[in-house]
């Protein structure tokens, strides 16, 4: 099993940033990619972001391009998202995840609460 934990969430104003951290424990070997999701109120699950986890490769969301960047440190077995240029409709939740591939992830974290007040 993987054991991600997420932190670094918190209240922000529009236009701040927030740097998310994901920290794993546990089977490591089997992490090949990590991803973020967030879940806004009232709406579905929205990828965020994801990152090969031996390339560095990356992939963004459309709504966060250009102003959340996804990286990992493999020593210290931890992911992070750098979000910039806040804007308050990227309050909602956001999850960490893990998996054998791009978009199948078999481990999550418990989520930590991102708010940006206008």
């Amino acid at each position: 099993q993987v054991q991600l934990v997420e932190s670094g969430g918190g209240l922000v104003q529009a236009g701040g940033s927030l740097r998310l951290s994901c920290a794993a424990s546990g089977l490591i070997f089997r992490i090949k990619n990590m991803g973020w999701f967030r879940r806004a109120p009232g709406k579905d699950r929205e990828f965020v972001a994801a990152i090969n986890w031996s390339t560095g490769s990356t992939y963004h969301g459309g709504s966060v391009k250009g102003r959340f960047t996804i990286s990992r440190d493999n020593a210290k077995n931890t992911g992070y998202l750098q979000m910039n240029s806040l804007k308050p409709e990227d309050t909602a939740v956001y999850y960490c995840s893990a998996g054998p591939s791009l978009g199948n992830y078999d481990f999550w974290g418990q989520g930590t609460q991102v708010t940006v007040s206008s």
